[in-house]
C-alpha cells in the first residue's frame, strides 16, 4: 500500500527516427526541479510506446539515437533525493518491437477502424496471447534487478478486438463463438487479466513490495495488488471526465491507498506546445484534493530532455499553493451519508461514457449535497440515502443489500429503469417499490406535469421536458402519486407522411412521473440522462426538491455559491473542513476551459457539528478567525471574500 503527496508522470514517447534523444537530459538538474515541486513520486517511461527502451537493456532496444543509460541516471538521482520512482510501459503499444516481431501482432476482428488510425501509435497493437506478455515481464525483471526501481505502471491495458490464429484457437477451444464481436472482446478481457497476473505473480516473486497500477484493468479486478490508485485524465477529455472516478476511486482505495488525479500541463496527450493556464490546472487538482485525491501533473518530456523551465515554473506555483493547506487536506477523508450507486459491471470500464451516473454527480455537486458514488465493491452500510440513476439493474445483491437498507431506516432515490430485475421485465423488490413495470415509456418526448409537493420552484402547472426517455408504470398500492407523465399529441420523428418536429404536450395521462412508498421514491423519467444532454435547470430543481425531502438535515448548507461552485466536506482528526472551490467554465469553440478564479463575497455556509462542540472557525492556511454561531445543531459562519479556491477549517 502506498501513500503519496505530491506526484509527476512523464512521458517520453520518442520516435526511432529522432536524432538526439537524452542529449540535453541532465538528470540532477531534472530532479532538482522535481524535488523542488516537493515531489515524492515520479512516474517516468522505461519503454515507449514506440517500443524503445531508455536504459542499457540486454532484452528490449535501447533507442538508437540515445548514447547513455537514462534511466540508470534517472533512479540513482531519485534515490538520493527520496523521490520514489515507478517505470511505465505500454503493455499494448510497442511498434518497433513488433516490427521486429511481426507474430506479436494483433488480427484485428474490425480492421476497417484500425485502419484510420495509420498515423497513431494504436495502429499496431499487441495480441495479449502472443510472446510479448513473456517478453514484457523480462524486461521488468531486468530492471529490478539490476536498478533502484520502486515498481511499474502498465498502460493501454483495455479489452483489444484479436482474431489471430492463437486467439482463435483458444476461443474454438473454449466454445466461444469467434464471430461475434462481443465474445471476441469478452474472450480478450479475460487474456489481458491472464497477462496481468503473470506480471503481478513474477514481480511480486521478486520484489513483494513493488508499486504497481494497471491503467486500463478493472480497478476492482486488481484492488489487491494495486498499490495505489490513478484517475487518468485531460482538460481535452472535458471538464466533467474525471469527477465521477474521484467520486468512485476513494471508495475503493480506503484510507491506506493514495488516488492520484493524473492530469496534465498540457489540453492532451502528445502536446508538445502547450503550457496550460496557471488557473486551469489550480482548479482541476484543488477539486481532486477536496474529493480525497493527491495531486499528480503529466507532462512530456522533449526527445532531447530539454528541461524547459516554464512547465517547472507551472508545476511549482500551483504545488506552492496546494502545500499551505497540506496540514489539513492530507489523508483527510470525505465521510458522506449519500451515495449514487452503479453496477459493478458499468464500473468496470471506468472511463466509458456513464451519462446518468455523470450527470448525477454533476446534480449533487451543483447542489452542494456530500457523496460517494459506489458500486458491490464497497459497503453501503454508512449511507443514509442511496440513489440509483436511470439504468441500474437490481441484482440478487443489490437487492439483498437494499433490503437491510431499507430494514434499518434507510431511504431510497430510483429512476427509471432502475430497480428492475436482471430479465428487465419488473421491478425485483415489487412489494416495497411505489409502481409496477409496464415497459419502456411510448412518449417522445416525454413531459412530466409540474405538481404537487415536489414542484417547488418549477413553472407550475406546466408541463416540462425530461429531454430523455423513461419507463410507464402503474401506480403500487399504497404508493402516493406526486406527479404525472404528460404525453405530446404526437411522437417526434418521421410518420411515414410527415416529420413531427413540433411536439407540444397534449395532457396529463394516469401514468406515474413522481411516486412516494414509503422511505422510496421513484421518477419514471431519465432525469440523469436528461440533465447529462441538456443541463435543464427544472430537472436539478426537481432533484433539490426531492433531496431536500429525503435528506432534510444534510451535512452542509450553502448560500451564496454560483451553480458552477462546488463546496465539499473532509474531516481530519478534530477537524471538519469545507472545500470551497469556484472557477468559471466557458465553451470556446470546440473546447471547454477554465481560465478565470471567480470573486465570491459573503458566502454563508452551514455545517452540521453532530452534537460537537466547535471550538473556532477560521479560513487556512491564515486561521484568520471567522465568527460562528451554532443554532439547531448547525455551526453557521460567513465567509467574507474568497477568489477561487478557500478552506474554511472548523475545529472541535
Amino acid at each position: 500500500m502506498a501513500k503519496f503527496k505530491y506526484a509527476l508522470f512523464y512521458d517520453f514517447h520518442t520516435m526511432a527516427t529522432n536524432p538526439e534523444v537524452g542529449v540535453n537530459f541532465d538528470a540532477e538538474a531534472f530532479t532538482d526541479q522535481i524535488s523542488s515541486c516537493g515531489v515524492d513520486f515520479l512516474t517516468f517511461h522505461a519503454r515507449c510506446n514506440q517500443g524503445n527502451a531508455y536504459y542499457n537493456t540486454k532484452i528490449g532496444t535501447r533507442h538508437p539515437s540515445l548514447k547513455f543509460d537514462l534511466i540508470r541516471e534517472l533512479s540513482e538521482a531519485c534515490w538520493r533525493k527520496n523521490i520514489t520512482l515507478s517505470l511505465y510501459f505500454n503493455a499494448h503499444l510497442s511498434e518497433e518491437e513488433m516490427l521486429a516481431h511481426l507474430e506479436w501482432a494483433d488480427v484485428p476482428f474490425q480492421m476497417e477502424q484500425r485502419l484510420k488510425c495509420k498515423d497513431s501509435p494504436f495502429f499496431r497493437q499487441i495480441c495479449y496471447n502472443s510472446g510479448f506478455g513473456d517478453h514484457l515481464l523480462k524486461m521488468a525483471l531486468e530492471l529490478l534487478d539490476n536498478y533502484k526501481v520502486d515498481g511499474f505502471f502498465f498502460d493501454c491495458l483495455g479489452a483489444s478486438d484479436c482474431v489471430c490464429q492463437r486467439c482463435i484457437t483458444e476461443m474454438k477451444e473454449k466454445g466461444i463463438d469467434w464471430k461475434s464481436l462481443e465474445q471476441v472482446r469478452s474472450f480478450s478481457n479475460f487474456s489481458c487479466n491472464r497477462m496481468c497476473s503473470k506480471l503481478i505473480d513474477g514481480i511480486k516473486a521478486v520484489k513483494p513490495d513493488a508499486l504497481l497500477f494497471f491503467n486500463g484493468r478493472p480497478v476492482e479486478h486488481y484492488i489487491e495488488h494495486l498499490s495505489h490508485l490513478e484517475a487518468e485524465s485531460v482538460s481535452a477529455w472535458g471538464i466533467d471526465h474525471y469527477m465521477l472516478p474521484a467520486h468512485y476511486l476513494r471508495t475503493l482505495a480506503g484510507t491506506n491507498k493514495s488516488v492520484l488525479n493524473m492530469n496534465g500541463r498540457f489540453d492532451d496527450w502528445g502536446d508538445f506546445g502547450c503550457v496550460r493556464d496557471e488557473i486551469s490546472l489550480e482548479a482541476d487538482m484543488f477539486y481532486g484534493v477536496a474529493n480525497g485525491m493527491r495531486p499528480d501533473v503529466g507532462g512530456h518530456l522533449h526527445p532531447r530532455g530539454d528541461l524547459e523551465q516554464p512547465i517547472f515554473d507551472l508545476i511549482k506555483n500551483v504545488y506552492a499553493n496546494m502545500q499551505q493547506y497540506d496540514e489539513w487536506s492530507l489523508d483527510a477523508v470525505n465521510d458522506n451519508e449519500i451515495a449514487i450507486v452503479c453496477n459493478s459491471a458499468a464500473m468496470r470500464e471506468l472511463y466509458a461514457p456513464k451519462p446518468s451516473a455523470q450527470g448525477a454527480v454533476r446534480m449533487l455537486d451543483e447542489l452542494k449535497y456530500q457523496f460517494d458514488v459506489v458500486s458491490e465493491f464497497a459497503s453501503w452500510d454508512k449511507y443514509q440515502l442511496l440513489i440509483f440513476p436511470d439504468k441500474v439493474t437490481f441484482t440478487d445483491e443489490i437487492v439483498a443489500r437494499v433490503r437491510r437498507h431499507l430494514a434499518k431506516g434507510g431511504k431510497i432515490l430510483a429512476s427509471a429503469a432502475s430497480g428492475l430485475d436482471s430479465a428487465g421485465s419488473a421491478f425485483a423488490l415489487s412489494t416495497d417499490w411505489p409502481v409496477s413495470y409496464q415497459g419502456k415509456i411510448a412518449y417522445d418526448p416525454l413531459y412530466f406535469q409540474s405538481e404537487g409537493a415536489f414542484a417547488a420552484g418549477l413553472a407550475e402547472g406546466m408541463a416540462l421536458s425530461v429531454y430523455a426517455s423513461g419507463c410507464s408504470t402503474a401506480a403500487a398500492s399504497g404508493a402516493k402519486v406526486e406527479m404525472r407523465c404528460v404525453k405530446p399529441y404526437v411522437n417526434f420523428g418521421w410518420d411515414g407522411l410527415r416529420g413531427n418536429y413540433y411536439t407540444p404536450p397534449q395532457a396529463a395521462t394516469d401514468e406515474p412521473f413522481l411516486a412516494v412508498k414509503g422511505n422510496i421514491v421513484y421518477i419514471a423519467g431519465e432525469i440523469f440522462q436528461g440533465y447529462w444532454t441538456r443541463a435543464s435547470l427544472h430537472l436539478r430543481q426537481l432533484l433539490g426538491n426531492v433531496l431536500n425531502d429525503l435528506v432534510p438535515r444534510p451535512q452542509l448548507r450553502v448560500s451564496g455559491l454560483p451553480g458552477c461552485a462546488r463546496a465539499i466536506v473532509q474531516r481530519k482528526d478534530r477537524y471538519e473542513m469545507v472545500h470551497i472551490v469556484a472557477y468559471a467554465q466557458e465553451k470556446r469553440g470546440n473546447f471547454a476551459l477554465i481560465e478565470d478564479r471567480i470573486l465570491l463575497r459573503d458566502v454563508e455556509i452551514q455545517l452540521r457539528c453532530d452534537g460537537k462542540k466547535v471550538r473556532s472557525v477560521y479560513q487556512a492556511p491564515s486561521r484568520q478567525l471567522l465568527p460562528h454561531t451554532e443554532e439547531d445543531g448547525y455551526c453557521r459562519i460567513t465567509l467574507p471574500e474568497a477568489s477561487g479556491y478557500a478552506l474554511v477549517v472548523f475545529e472541535y
